[in-house]
């Protein structure tokens, strides 16, 4: 680096496809300039496998956790409902959850929602006119993080 006094602000540079941009900080009025910070702002399914997908975060930058527990519904007369709260890791509020019950559901709709962090909360509604009891199912339950244009 060159001793240039304007060099003494935040400088934004662009680094390259996978950074969308990078600020660099730097000291130094009567000597050497020194770098004092660099962040480096991008997708985080771009950073390097350094950064992003150790075994201390495994998690940074998965977008998509899944779980699955077997669900024995009690029976449902009509329009009743029952709850069932899935732990699946890596859910947090805001993020959109969907749930698959493997059996026939002609007449049983599933409604899903994170409820708390690493926890999605089902609800199953019997919308026929008559009781349902079904035989213990998987049931599948997908979380994808919202994303942020």
């Amino acid at each position: 680096m060159t001793a240039d006094a304007s060099l003494i602000d935040r400088q934004t540079i662009r680094v390259g496809a996978s950074v969308s941009h990078a600020q660099v900080g730097v000291i130094g009025f009567d000597g050497p300039i020194d770098l004092q910070s660099l962040r480096l702002y991008g997708l985080p399914e771009a950073a390097p496998a350094v950064l992003n997908g150790t075994p201390l975060l495994p998690q940074s930058g998965q977008r998509e956790f899944a779980g699955e527990v077997s669900w024995d519904l009690p029976s449902l007369a009509p329009g009743s409902t029952s709850l069932l709260d899935v732990t699946v890791g890596g859910a947090r509020a805001g993020d959109l959850a969907q749930a698959s019950l493997v059996s026939s559901t002609r007449f049983i709709e599933l409604a899903a929602a994170v409820w708390s962090n690493n926890t999605v909360r089902v609800m199953a509604r019997n919308i026929s006119g008559g009781t349902f009891d079904l035989a213990a199912a998987t049931l599948s339950v997908g979380v994808a993080k919202r994303r942020v244009a």
